[in-house]
C-alpha cells in the first residue's frame, strides 16, 4: 500500500543511503591499508597481455559492464561478457592472454561457477570481486578484492545499493591506479572519445574547420576601401585579409574599422585600403590544433584570425563561428 508522502522522511531516506554507501567506501579505503590484493589486482592487469574481460549477472553484472567501459575508455582494453552467453558460445571471446574479472556479492553465483573452470583450465588470471572471502569464486580465483559491507542502503537490508556502490567504486580505483601507470594522457582519452567535447577539442586541428579557397576574404593593400567592403560583405567574415603578389598578409580590416572610421572620414570613395588597415596581423597555421587559435582570439579579444602555412602564405581564415559550430568551444 502506497504511503502517504512526507517530505522530511523522503530527504532522511535519501541522506541515510548516501551516508551508508560514504561509510562503506571509506571502509573499504581502511581495509586495503593491510590489503595488498588490489596491489596484486592492478600488477595482474597491468601486465595482462590480452584484454580484461569483466563479467557479472543482475546488478553485479551492471556494474561490470561499467567499469570494463571505463576500463577500456582509460587505456585498458576491456569487455563485458554475459556469464549465461559465455555457457553457450560466448565464452569463445576470451582466450588465455586474457584477465577475468568475476563479480558476485555473494561468490556463489552459478553461472559465474560454470565457466570459470574452464577460463582457467584456459590459462586466463582471474580476479574475483565479492563480499565473502570464504566463496566458492573467491577460493577459485588467482586474486580475491573484498567488497563487503556491512549493511545494504536497502531498509530490508536486501536490494543490491551499498554493495554495488562500493564495487564500482573499487573498479574505478583499478582504472585509474592502471590509468597512471600506463601514462595515460589527455590526448590518448581524446582518441577513444572522438564524439565527445574533449575529443573535438584535442582532436580537431586548424586546417579541419577553417576556410579555404575562394570563401577567404582577400584583397590587395592597393585597392580603394569600398573595393575592400565588397569583399567583407560578399565572404561574410567580418573582416578582409590585405595580400601583397605573393599572397602573404600585410593586414587585415574589419567591420569594427569601418564602425570607428565612420566620425572622420567624409569621402570612402578615395580611401586606398592600404592606409586604413591594421598591419602584422595575427595569423596561425592550419596544422595547429584549434583549440590554439581559441587561445590566441581571447588573448587578443579578436573575432578572426588568418591561417598561413610554413612560408607565410594565406591559405585560410578563422572565424570564432567557425570553432563555435565545431563544438571545439
Amino acid at each position: 500500500m502506497l504511503k502517504a508522502f512526507d517530505a522530511k522522511t523522503a530527504l532522511r531516506l535519501a541522506r541515510d543511503t548516501l551516508q551508508n554507501e560514504a561509510d562503506a567506501i571509506n571502509a573499504l579505503n581502511a581495509r586495503l591499508e593491510d590489503d595488498d590484493s588490489v596491489v596484486q589486482a592492478i600488477s595482474l592487469l597491468l601486465n595482462c597481455t590480452g584484454r580484461v574481460v569483466v563479467s557479472g549477472i543482475g546488478k553485479s553484472g551492471h556494474i561490470g559492464r561499467k567499469i570494463a567501459a571505463t576500463l577500456a575508455s582509460t587505456g585498458t582494453p576491456a569487455l563485458f561478457v554475459h556469464p549465461a552467453e559465455a555457457a553457450h558460445g560466448d565464452l569463445g571471446m576470451v582466450t588465455r592472454d586474457d584477465a577475468f574479472i568475476a563479480i558476485s556479492y555473494s561468490g556463489e553465483s552459478s553461472e559465474l561457477m560454470t565457466i570459470l573452470p574452464v577460463v582457467k583450465r584456459m590459462g586466463s588470471k582471474v580476479i574475483a570481486m565479492t563480499g565473502k572471502p570464504g566463496s566458492s569464486l573467491a577460493t577459485i580465483a588467482d586474486v580475491h578484492l573484498n567488497v563487503a559491507v556491512a549493511k545494504e542502503a536497502c531498509p530490508m537490508n536486501l536490494a543490491p545499493t551499498t554493495s554495488t556502490t562500493v564495487t564500482l567504486a573499487l573498479g574505478d580505483a583499478l582504472a585509474v591506479a592502471l590509468l597512471d601507470l600506463r601514462g595515460f594522457k589527455e590526448e590518448d582519452f581524446a582518441r577513444s572519445h572522438p564524439g565527445g567535447a574533449l575529443g573535438r577539442r584535442l582532436l580537431t586541428h586548424v586546417k579541419d574547420v577553417m576556410r579555404s579557397g575562394d570563401a577567404v576574404p582577400k584583397v590587395r593593400a592597393d585597392v580603394k576601401l569600398t573595393e575592400a567592403l565588397l569583399e567583407i560583405t560578399q565572404k561574410g567574415m567580418g573582416m578582409t585579409a590585405i595580400v601583397d603578389a605573393d599572397d602573404k598578409p600585410l593586414g587585415v580590416f574589419t567591420d569594427g574599422d569601418l564602425r570607428r572610421m565612420i566620425e572622420k572620414v567624409q569621402d570612402f570613395t578615395q580611401v586606398v585600403i592600404g592606409d586604413v588597415m591594421h598591419a602584422n596581423p595575427r595569423s596561425i597555421s592550419p596544422e595547429k590544433m584549434a583549440v590554439d587559435a581559441v587561445a590566441v582570439m581571447e588573448q587578443y579579444r579578436i573575432n578572426q584570425m588568418l591561417v598561413t602555412d610554413a612560408d607565410g602564405k594565406l591559405v585560410g581564415a578563422l572565424h570564432i563561428h567557425d570553432l563555435t559550430r565545431a563544438k571545439v568551444i
